[in-house]
């Protein structure tokens, strides 16, 4: 055989989005499997504005697995990494030993190397990690040809890594059975279900959170009989009423209970012992500002949901957009460069009336927010064709840019 076929290097790149909860996974009920005290629901994100993108590589002359992170060459002995390429490997042996012509029987020996970046903050509760597995369990399906229920397999990456497999408006059951093969996401409605709608990311912080996600649900889970209330009584028929206004394009009940359960996961983090604050002081204004802007029209026209950090997520409709991010410029005045303030998805500018801007109120707080990404609902993971896009360079280590 020649050299070159001998060593020869595959290479697959894919994208995946980030997914924003509007009702919020908190707890786990196994930590090893990683299966949550209740369901959720998420709204995927647009990958033209965030997005990881990995690139994995695989090749007989790979002594290792390696991955690099951002840049950086990190852990790859991570156990829930570990718990992932395991996983993969696996369903490519079996389909491999039951026949089928389409898996790769080498791919599934080679070691692999994974390069991943990604265009947003990490870690700074934009929903990196989610972004981040689901990217890396849908290129390593591709590259060993595993098709079928890949959210179990996201899920043991990352909880809500499962929720950013499908595009639009997902909810991952919480599922019974112990092994959690029910335990798994499912597409409500597609991205194109409700145009409208529209996604302003108002980031207060890019650091790193001081207590991150699986430490902070351990402590409730252990903790907090708010918690587990919530996830008994509570989430159950939200879910439900969530999965309803979502298929009516019911802005007005999507937005409160939004709202709502945003209000309450932060609670149960209030209420672990010891407690739990994600939110700032500019989440909490951001806050204000919402339920005033609200107040004065008498309806609920922007809805804010917080993630396990400082960094407001807020839902509008698209006719609503111009106007409110300019409130938010108003009251959260940007530093002297101001082209940077808004990202993403243009938006015209408007001008405030006295009256709007008396109603609200507030005194402006300059510097509070960084600056704001305008987004919308997006696809699930995306294969990139395009092979100058690969992370990895044809000797199988990052490319300098990367």
């Amino acid at each position: 055989m020649p050299e070159d076929k001998v060593h020869k290097i595959t290479l697959v790149t894919c994208t995946a989005p980030v997914n924003i909860a509007v009702i919020k996974y908190w707890g786990k009920r196994d930590e090893d499997l990683i299966l949550p005290i209740n369901s959720s629901l998420s709204v995927t994100l647009h990958q033209d504005q965030l997005k990881t993108t990995t690139t994995v590589a695989c090749s007989s002359s790979f002594k290792e697995d390696r991955i690099w992170l951002n840049g950086k060459e990190d852990d790859i002995n991570q156990p829930r990494l570990q718990s992932c390429l395991r996983e993969l490997r696996r369903l490519a042996r079996k389909r491999r030993c039951d026949g089928d012509a389409g898996a790769d029987a080498l791919a599934c020996s080679h070691r692999v190397h994974i390069c991943s970046v990604n265009n947003f903050p990490t870690a700074a509760g934009l929903a990196s990690s989610a972004a981040g597995y689901a990217c890396l369990v849908y290129t390593l399906s591709r590259l060993l040809g595993v098709e079928g229920e890949l959210s179990e397999v996201a899920r043991q990456g990352s909880g809500s890594a499962c929720r950013s497999m499908y595009g639009g408006f997902v909810q991952w059951r919480m599922g019974e059975q112990e092994d959690g093969k029910d335990s798994v996401a499912e597409q409500v409605e597609p991205e194109s279900h409700w145009p409208e709608l529209r996604v302003l990311i108002l980031v207060v912080s890019a650091e790193r959170k001081p207590v991150g996600s699986t430490a902070g649900m351990q402590t409730s889970v252990e903790t907090s009989p708010l918690l587990k209330h919530r996830a008994d009584s509570l989430v159950p028929g939200r879910m439900e009423e969530m999965v309803g206004a979502v298929r009516r394009r019911d802005f007005a009940a999507f937005g409160e209970l939004t709202m709502k359960d945003s209000n309450q996961f932060h609670a149960t983090c209030m209420d672990t012992y010891p407690p739990i604050f994600y939110l700032s002081d500019v989440s909490r204004s951001v806050i204000n500002l919402v339920h005033r802007y609200n107040q004065h029209y008498g309806e609920t026209r922007v809805a804010y949901t917080f993630d396990a950090g400082p960094n407001a997520v807020i839902y509008t409709l698209e006719q609503h957009v111009a106007e409110f991010v300019q409130v938010v410029k108003h009251f959260f005045p940007p530093e002297t460069n101001g082209g940077q303030f808004l990202r993403g998805l243009s938006v015209s500018p408007v001008s405030l009336s006295e009256e709007l801007k008396s109603s609200i109120g507030m005194n402006p707080l300059s510097k509070g927010i960084s600056y704001i990404i305008s987004t919308k609902a997006g696809p699930g993971p995306q294969m990139v064709e395009d092979p100058s896009l690969h992370l990895l360079g044809s000797d199988g280590l990052p490319k300098k840019s990367a």
